[in-house]
């Protein structure tokens, strides 16, 4: 079980995160970005999972900045706040939210005295992407399914580190000629694909697909094991 903290950014605004520690000294650490639920029980599971393989995880909550202590499920009105939110988020001035997740970087390599991966779905598989061409400090990126990202505009980014990144071959807001697109734009990154609908990583939407959660996990922790030490 793990703690929420405070984090600031470099701009002095303070962030709450999700903390959770392994037992032992950390392998590296892995910053966890939320879906568009905020750092809710299902992301929370994720972070405690990640703490549990070795790592010491942080998930910023990355709507701080327009309304904190969010906290949705996965109804059709929870989904619809959501959008709002990542809206708002998407209009702060730059760097917006990306200082945020600089700020849980930072602290996660202070923390964890070793390298420092980034994981994200959804809206945070596309932060996880610009984080990883952005960003300074990380060791690797791993997104899921990342909304946005594979437009012309983000598949022209150069990532300063190694990216792995899962797709859903039956996602409806993310068309796999798309994923082709972005594939061919960046040879560098290592894509996969599953025979899976968007989020099919978590449990608590009806798109869960066990099978395909647990191969792009094996090949998460495969790629942190190797980037990460």
């Amino acid at each position: 079980m793990g703690q929420f903290i405070d984090i600031v950014a470099a701009d002095g605004f303070t962030c709450s995160a999700y903390l959770a520690e392994p037992v032992g000294q950390p392998r590296g650490s892995v910053v966890v970005l939320q879906e568009i639920f905020g750092v809710n029980s299902h992301i929370r599971a994720v972070a405690d999972g990640y703490a549990a393989e070795g790592y010491l995880a942080i998930a910023p909550a990355t709507f701080q900045r327009v309304k904190p202590d969010v906290e949705l499920g996965y109804t059709d009105a929870d989904m619809q706040a959501g959008f709002a939110l990542k809206l708002a988020v998407d209009a702060l001035p730059t760097p917006g939210v990306l200082a945020d997740i600089q700020a849980a970087i930072d602290e996660a390599a202070r923390r964890g005295g070793g390298k420092v991966g980034i994981v994200g779905y959804c809206w945070g598989g596309l932060l996880t992407w610009r984080g990883a061409c952005e960003l300074r400090g990380l060791a690797a990126a791993v997104p899921y399914y990342g909304g946005g990202m594979t437009t012309p505009e983000e598949a022209a980014r150069s990532p300063k580190c190694p990216v792995l990144a899962h797709f859903a071959e039956q996602d409806n807001w993310i068309p796999m000629d798309t994923v082709a697109a972005f594939r061919a734009a960046q040879p560098g990154v290592e894509v996969h694909s599953y025979d899976a609908h968007h989020g099919f990583n978590c449990d608590q939407r009806g798109a869960s697909h066990p099978p395909s959660a647990a191969l792009a996990r094996e090949r998460t922790l495969a790629f942190f094991a190797r980037h990460l030490g």
